[in-house]
């Protein structure tokens, strides 16, 4: 009952809905208009509205991405909320998806079906734990090759690559230091950070 002292306490960032397993039948029965929520090995967690700087993040990768694409045609991104379903028990929504050219036939009108070919992750207050320990480990099971994390705190993002069963992390870039991303599944194209995280307006 509210007020209660001896109820529990549940953090607000991610809150597990029921102790049950949920399969991705039941995720498609959730409202329309309910909450982001992410099914991860049968635990349905709900997601808070992300902050501005998160969003603007979001689309200024968008954008850069979505740009280079219409002039190299090789494949498509998204952006969340789009589900992803890797199997019956686990679906995510990563903040931004590439799919090659090569695996459109992954792509639904209801989200994607099987692993995209790059995930991004961008870090906030309550997703770093989910974003630096629990997805890496789901993303390296479904064999998704290549894994950017976003931390707006630090200005700062990291590119893993899938080797095996687990990521290596291959570089470690700052905005400070006037670096700039490039990726093995979008050859040609190259992120300045100081530009990303707005340094300079």
């Amino acid at each position: 009952m509210p007020g209660d002292a001896s109820a529990p306490y549940t953090s607000p960032m991610a809150e597990p809905l029921r102790s049950l397993p949920f399969t991705y039948d039941d995720f498609l029965l959730l409202p329309e208009d309910s909450p982001q929520c992410e099914l991860l090995e049968g635990e349905l967690l709900m997601t808070p509205a992300p902050t501005v700087t998160h969003q603007t993040l979001v689309g200024r990768l968008f954008a850069t991405i979505f740009n280079f694409l219409a002039t190299s045609p090789i494949g498509k991104v998204l952006f969340a909320p789009t589900d992803v379903v890797l199997s019956k028990t686990t679906v995510v929504q990563p903040d931004l998806l590439f799919v090659a050219q090569e695996h459109q036939d992954r792509i639904a009108e209801d989200g994607v079906h099987g692993p995209p070919d790059l995930v991004i992750e961008i870090l906030s207050t309550g997703s770093r734990y989910r974003d630096e320990v629990t997805k890496p480990r789901l993303y390296a099971q479904f064999d998704i090759p290549e894994y950017w994390i976003v931390d707006p705190f630090r200005e700062v993002m990291q590119v893993y690559w899938l080797e095996g069963d687990r990521y290596r992390k291959v570089v470690d870039l700052s905005a400070a230091a006037g670096d700039h991303l490039t990726s093995l599944r979008l050859p040609g194209l190259a992120i300045d950070l100081a530009g990303l995280f707005g340094q300079g307006g």
